[in-house]
């Protein structure tokens, strides 16, 4: 699949059809985002990029003016980067530096936004998309308008020169979290979002009616996978908000569009469980959560309030990033072996495949047994920008080495047990840091939503690491709570001591709603420094 190509087959078949739209009231049918697009890629080729600028920054929310610049950039065979307005300047900076980009599209109001917080200092050329709505003429408008209804697609695309792309061309590079250190550039090609978009509508079967809601940000590759060229390249309208924090709007966007699929995190869900009403998602059909732990309560209460069981997947940036999913009632064929196993992150997409192996030795370990998760497939990454090194510690022979624990049952469905960077090594055990937030949670009768409890370790020299407990305030002392730890059968190794116990303002956490892992071990590590 080559994304651009699709993208004009697309809009050629949906030139009367809306296709995208935005909380702001911008709406394009298939004809009018072609245009768009044909006459943004125009207007940067003449006023902004020179022809050896292969790297371009973004910082552009989910919007139809995100799309239509994402769609431009690809269309003029860039390199679209994506770059994650939540953080720093400096971590910008260094993402933009890794990449050599020399022009970032924004927009004066982003900008203006991301600077209320103060100045962004960022080391580059920014262009404002506002700035190009008194240079476009006649001229370009016509030019687009023939390109749109008139010239044959295949004359068009050897005009454009998308016949000369190759399916292992770089697409895009995404930046990763940064959730246990500095942010990585991961590099994926046309195949590997195209054939991650291919696999997700196999086992979704996206319609050409559906209404696909636009949350995620597209430096999110969530969001820039599933939300942006689903709707690029496939049927489904896209109607989008800027954040995915602001409930009663996307709530106000799914009911004015129908918003038949939604993809988020169960931090948000969260947020629209308590803050939407039914009617907003009256027509909503399928709802598939990723980036944390789905809990069976949430699941419970949204299908009560909403009609609708979210079904969990998983996925990693370096892999596309969707690499499996529960497949909701509603999608599933009777034929389908695989369907939904809540508790799970569901089964592996079609074209990937999955093994678990040892922790120590790498061996595979088969049906059953928990170790390390890897992936291989058409979607794997083709590698870290400029850094083959972490490249070469991440890939075993083809396979992709995800950092999360896992076992695979007899059904074929995955079932994440735990991060290797959130466990410990103790006394030569492996001590999981997640299981304990749970206990910890239990004993304090709190429900994972709270976010009121993070487990971390910091250096010890008799034991290796140590356990610490970051807390928001806890209703029982320390002491009691290792106990009851204690009392649930929880091994030695696994319970912090009580001078362990720190509190905090709140659990940092990022962007996308998980927790900020890097920033929690600072924290820990200052607090035993002082």
């Amino acid at each position: 699949m080559i994304l651009p190509r699709k993208f004009l087959r697309m809009c050629r078949g949906n030139l009367w059809r809306p296709k995208v739209a935005d909380s702001s009231g911008a709406e394009l049918t298939g004809a009018g985002l072609l245009m768009r697009t044909l006459i943004l890629r125009r207007l940067l080729r003449r006023e902004v990029l020179s022809d050896d600028e292969r790297h371009v920054g973004l910082l552009l929310p989910p919007s139809v003016a995100g799309v239509v610049a994402n769609a431009a950039l690809t269309l003029d065979c860039r390199v679209v980067v994506n770059l994650n307005y939540t953080v720093s300047g400096d971590v910008i900076s260094a993402c933009i530096g890794q990449c050599g980009i020399r022009h970032v599209l924004t927009s004066r109001r982003v900008m203006e936004k991301l600077q209320e917080k103060g100045p962004l200092n960022l080391q580059t050329e920014l262009v404002y998309l506002e700035d190009f709505k008194d240079k476009v003429t006649t001229a370009d408008k016509l030019l687009a308008a023939a390109q749109t209804w008139l010239l044959p697609a295949a004359i068009l695309e050897r005009h454009l020169q998308l016949t000369k792309i190759d399916p292992d061309d770089v697409l895009t590079v995404i930046f990763t979290s940064g959730a246990t250190g500095q942010p990585k550039g991961v590099v994926l090609s046309q195949r590997n979002v195209g054939s991650n978009v291919t696999a997700i509508n196999a086992v979704i079967r996206l319609r050409r009616e559906d209404v696909l809601l636009g949350i995620l940000p597209f430096f999110h590759s969530f969001g820039y996978t599933v939300t942006l060229w689903t709707v690029l390249t496939l049927g489904p309208k896209g109607v989008y908000h800027y954040t995915p924090l602001e409930a009663r709007e996307v709530g106000k966007l799914c009911r004015r569009h129908g918003v038949t699929i939604m993809v988020s995190t169960p931090t948000f869900l969260r947020s629209y469980l308590r803050r939407c009403e039914p009617e907003d998602f009256a027509a909503l059909d399928v709802v598939i959560a990723g980036a944390e732990k789905l809990p069976g309560e949430l699941i419970d209460a949204f299908a009560k309030k909403f009609g609708v069981r979210p079904a969990e997947g998983y996925g990693a940036t370096e892999v596309s990033p969707v690499v499996s999913s529960n497949i909701p009632p509603s999608r599933a064929l009777k034929t389908d072996r695989q369907g939904v196993k809540e508790g799970t992150v569901g089964a592996p997409l079609p074209g990937i495949s999955a093994k678990v192996v040892d922790l120590e030795t790498g061996n595979d370990l088969g049906i059953g047994k928990s170790g390390m998760l890897l992936v291989t497939g058409p979607n794997v990454m083709k590698g870290y920008l400029n850094r083959p090194e972490l490249t070469a510690e991440a890939m075993r022979a083809g396979w992709y080495i995800t950092g999360d624990v896992a076992l695979i049952d007899a059904d074929g469905f995955i079932h994440i047990t735990g991060r290797l960077a959130r466990f410990s090594k103790i006394g030569g055990e492996m001590v999981p840091h997640i299981r304990i937030e749970e206990e910890i949670l239990k004993v304090l009768n709190l429900d994972q939503e709270d976010a009121a409890v993070a487990v971390t370790a910091v250096p010890d020299a008799r034991k290796g690491e140590r356990l610490v407990v970051l807390h928001t305030g806890a209703a029982q002392q320390p002491e009691e709570i290792c106990r009851r730890l204690a009392a649930a059968g929880l091994p030695s190794l696994w319970i912090p001591s009580p001078d362990s116990f720190c509190r905090v303002e709140e659990i940092p956490v990022l962007g996308a709603g998980k927790m900020d892992l890097k920033q929690i071990k600072q924290i820990a590590l200052e607090w035993f420094a002082s």
